[in-house]
């Protein structure tokens, strides 16, 4: 069992890298690659919507929202697109951090914090 997880945990980290590769291919539909650069920036961010620290929720929204998200776009993306990608993935060396969506969720905290910071202001100084 244990050896099983962690193929499918090898195989998800391979699709992941070979839909961001797709994202970027011509022949890849642009609804698809709208879906594809929202999945990897997901997969691929160093900051989750749902931080791992809290209780079940925080390995349960990476244990489906991922797999979910990768099947909705291998779906949309032709079959011998994702081949030739998924070949490129398996042979690459490291696997790609997308930067720019762990910004976006950090500044998408910030403005909740800012938020929260506001209001308990306003609320305690009215």
């Amino acid at each position: 069992m244990n050896g099983r997880l962690k193929d499918w945990a090898r195989t998800i980290k391979r699709d992941v890298h070979a839909i961001y590769l797709a994202a970027g291919d011509p022949r890849t539909p642009w609804y698809a690659k709208a879906l594809a650069l929202c999945v990897a920036g997901y997969a691929l961010s160093p900051i989750d919507l749902i931080p791992d620290f809290i209780p079940v929720l925080g390995y349960l929204d990476d244990a489906i929202i991922v797999p979910l998200g990768i099947l909705a776009v291998l779906k949309m993306i032709p079959p011998e697109v994702m081949a030739e990608h998924r070949a490129a993935a398996a042979l690459a060396a490291q696997r790609p951090v997308n930067r720019t969506a762990g910004v976006v969720i950090a500044c998408i905290w910030g403005a909740f914090a800012a938020l929260a910071a506001w209001l308990g202001y306003r609320y305690f100084t009215d």
